[in-house]
Formats: structure tokens, C-alpha cells, sequence
């Protein structure tokens, strides 16, 4: 009886450690077990250096947009006499052999504005002259710096009526080009244009019997943004 009894609980016992006993290949130490929170973490953290060198580029782009805006604003003006900007004309044979239309004069007015942040006294040295299509002009504009220190300056254009501006051609100007007065000096500023010929054939122009030719000088500092004209936004 003992005997049987010893074999029941022997088979007994195999048989239970058999079931509840894991085997050891699927036991995953606790340690091992992956954190949730730390891939959470490292996951933000990637989204924040992403966003940082977004940040940095977006500003390395500003900065330098910020410098080339007067040269593209001038290369795209003078290329398209967009919105009552001139066109950049080259004194050369084309332009000797022009001819005049003396039948059709027309008065050009000159006018200056300086920025409110801008200390220079700014004016046209004439108040209007009269020309006609196919003839060159002269006219100057002054420019005092009336403080007691150096003074740079930077000058924009247009021309009023707006649609007149690809007609007219500046072969000298001072705009967009950077000006440093020291103190108390004064300097002329000339304008050498003519009114192209094909003016007479545009019928928006049949009307037109005045230009209005104007300049505005801003204070040329880091980061200056030249205003864009709200016809051309």
C-alpha cells in the first residue's frame, strides 16, 4: 500500500510541474521589457531638434532675402517697368538715333519724400520740365544730411500714371544705389531719361500729358526692407 501510494504521489507531481511550469525560453526578465515612456520621450525630443533646424533655416533665409531685396526689387523693376517703375536704358546708338516728337511735349514733375526715420533734406532742384517722346533730359534732385553725423541713405522710384512707367527710360539715376553724406554735405543727384518714341503709339497714353517722376530716400539700415508699392502686391 505504501508502495502505491509513493507512485501516485511521484506521478502526481510530474504531472503538475508538467502544466504550471513555464518554460524557460518565453520567461522575459522584467528589465528587458520595453519603456514606453523613454520611446515617448525620444520621439518628442526628434520632433523638437526637427523644429529647431526648421526654425534656424527659416531665419538664415529671412536674413538673406531680407539683403537681397534691393537688388531683385531693382533687377525686376527696371527689367519690367512693373507698376510705374522705370526701365534701366543704355546711352547708346540706338538712343542717338531717335526722333523726337516735337508735336506731342509733355511735362515731366519732379517730386522727393525722405522716410519719417530718414534725417536728409530732399528736394528736386526744378519743379517740372517739358520734353518730348525720343529726346533726352536732364534734371537733378538735392541732397543735404543736415546732422552731425554720417548718414546713409537709399533711394526708391515710380512713375505716376502708373502705365506710363515702361515708356520711360532713366539712362543715369541714383536709385538703389546706396549714398553716404557726412555731416552737413551736400550733394546734386542727376536723372538722365528720355520718354521712349512707342509712347505715341499706346492709346492708354493718347490722354497723357503729364508724368509725375518721384523719389523717396530711406535711412539704409541692416534688415531695410524697401516698402513695395500697394498696386504691386
Amino acid at each position: 500500500m505504501n508502495r502505491l501510494a509513493c507512485m501516485t504521489r511521484c506521478y502526481l507531481t510530474t504531472y503538475r510541474n508538467s502544466v504550471y511550469r513555464t518554460p524557460a525560453h518565453i520567461l522575459v526578465p522584467k528589465n528587458t521589457l520595453p519603456n514606453v515612456f523613454t520611446i515617448r520621450g525620444a520621439h518628442e525630443q526628434k520632433k523638437i531638434r526637427s523644429t529647431l533646424n526648421y526654425m534656424i533655416a527659416l531665419g538664415v533665409m529671412t536674413v538673406g532675402l531680407s539683403y537681397a531685396a534691393v537688388p531683385l526689387y531693382r533687377i525686376f523693376c527696371q527689367a519690367y517697368s512693373y507698376g510705374g517703375t522705370t526701365a534701366q536704358a543704355e546711352a547708346n546708338e540706338t538712343i542717338s538715333k531717335m526722333n523726337a516728337v516735337k508735336e506731342r511735349p509733355i511735362k515731366i514733375r519732379f517730386n522727393a519724400d525722405v522716410a519719417s526715420s530718414m534725417q536728409w533734406n530732399f528736394k528736386p532742384q526744378q519743379v517740372d520740365i517739358t520734353v518730348v517722346p525720343g529726346e533726352t533730359a536732364l534734371a537733378f534732385y538735392t541732397a543735404r544730411n543736415p546732422t552731425d553725423k554720417p548718414v546713409i541713405g537709399i533711394s526708391t522710384y515710380n512713375v505716376i500714371p502708373f502705365d506710363a512707367g515702361q515708356y520711360f527710360n532713366k539712362i543715369q539715376c541714383f536709385c538703389f544705389e546706396e549714398q553716404q553724406l557726412n555731416p552737413h554735405e551736400q550733394v546734386d543727384m542727376p536723372v538722365f531719361f528720355y520718354i521712349d518714341p512707342e509712347f505715341m503709339e499706346d492709346p492708354k497714353m493718347e490722354f497723357v500729358d503729364e508724368i509725375v517722376l518721384s523719389y523717396t530716400f530711406f535711412e539704409a539700415k541692416e534688415g531695410l526692407k524697401l516698402p513695395m508699392p500697394a498696386y504691386a502686391k
